[in-house]
This record gives structure tokens, C-alpha cells and sequence, in this order.
């Protein structure tokens, strides 16, 4: 009877061991379905469908789970994002996110609200890098910072580093004060504005 007991205590030890050092993840919907088998895992969610991995909350219309240790997440249909440490939101048509590298790509109308820099940004293509804390930012994009407003076709937030490279036709306005270049750097801590190439502007007195 010792033996069976301690034998249990031992198993039970493992099991509650691998649960701590295990990350967090948990989905709910109104209908799933899927498949475990090795090599084709996947788990789709539909209707009301989240996912809860770590820090990140997931939800959209259609939630679906692939790979080994449900390492990829794809979501379609009004698709909305928190990742609660650095409280950042997504919104977009559809988002695919890697939970080892941490990186969310996000397709469509898509919006990266930065609440703790104060920080909305928009564009038809964003990638976000967690672990580095970089965004990037592809067609028709917009970033606006209180009384800031940047255009470009090509933009990196170096969110660490609060700093902003626009490519592609940029624009700074600035109050009323308007500002283009072939690149323009904005540091978005101090507002202040570096430009090189083809520089012009209007400035309001």
C-alpha cells in the first residue's frame, strides 16, 4: 500500500510540475470540430469562437488550430485582439498567429492599438513581433498620436524604442504644420520629426 501511495504522490508530482511549466491555452465556441491525428492535428471553432494563450485573448467568427502543441492559430471574421501585458489591441479581417515566435500577421482592414503609448495605427498588412516588440506596417498606412497624423506605404514601430520609419510616399502632419520626404524617422516620445530625400513642407505661423 506505501509503495502504490508514494508511486501515485510521484505521478501526481510530474503531472502537477508539467502544468506549471506549461503555457496557458484554452478555446471556447459555440460548434468544434477537428482532427488529432499525428502530423494533422487541427481544431476548428466556430461561431462566438476565443482563444486564450498566455497574454493574448483571441476571438473571430472562425478560429482555427494547427500543429503540434496548437502552435498555429488562424482566425477569420471580425477577428479582435488583447495582449494583456503590454495591453495592445488588433483588429482586423483576418489574423494568423505563431505561439512560438510569438508573431501575428494580420490581413485586411487591420488596426494595432498601442494603449500604453497612446498609439492607433492602420494598414492592409501588419506584422507584430512580441518577443521584439517590432510592428510592421504595409499599404494605405495611417498611425495617429494625439494631434500627429503619419502617411506612408511602409512603416516599422519600434515600440521599445518609440520610434517610427516611414517609407513609401510619407507624410507628417503635424498640428498644421506638413512634412514629406523619401524617408522620415518620427521619434514618437519627443514628436520630433527626421527627414531625408526630395525634403519638403508647409509650415504654419
Amino acid at each position: 500500500m506505501r509503495k502504490r501511495i508514494g508511486l501515485f504522490l510521484i505521478i501526481f508530482s510530474f503531472i502537477f510540475i508539467q502544468s506549471l511549466s506549461a503555457s496557458t491555452f484554452s478555446f471556447r465556441a459555440d460548434r468544434m470540430s477537428g482532427s488529432r491525428a499525428t502530423g494533422r492535428e487541427t481544431t476548428i471553432l466556430i461561431g462566438n469562437a476565443e482563444v486564450r494563450s498566455d497574454n493574448l485573448i483571441l476571438r473571430a467568427d472562425r478560429i482555427e488550430i494547427q500543429g503540434d502543441d496548437n502552435r498555429f492559430i488562424e482566425c477569420v471574421g471580425n477577428v479582435w485582439g488583447h495582449e494583456e501585458d503590454k495591453n495592445i489591441l488588433f483588429f482586423t479581417d483576418r489574423l494568423r498567429y505563431d505561439r512560438r515566435l510569438k508573431i501575428a500577421r494580420l490581413e485586411g482592414n487591420s488596426t494595432l492599438e498601442d494603449r500604453q503609448n497612446e498609439i492607433v495605427a492602420r494598414g492592409r498588412f501588419i506584422e507584430y513581433d512580441d518577443q521584439n516588440e517590432i510592428a510592421v506596417f504595409q499599404i494605405s498606412v495611417r498611425l495617429f498620436k494625439d494631434d500627429m497624423v503619419c502617411r506612408s506605404e511602409y512603416a516599422i514601430y519600434r515600440r521599445k524604442e518609440k520610434l517610427l520609419d516611414l517609407s513609401g510616399f510619407p507624410t507628417v502632419y503635424k498640428n498644421e504644420d506638413e512634412f514629406r520626404a523619401d524617408r522620415i524617422r518620427v521619434d514618437l516620445d519627443t514628436d520630433d520629426v527626421i527627414m531625408e530625400g526630395s525634403v519638403s513642407g508647409t509650415i504654419m505661423n
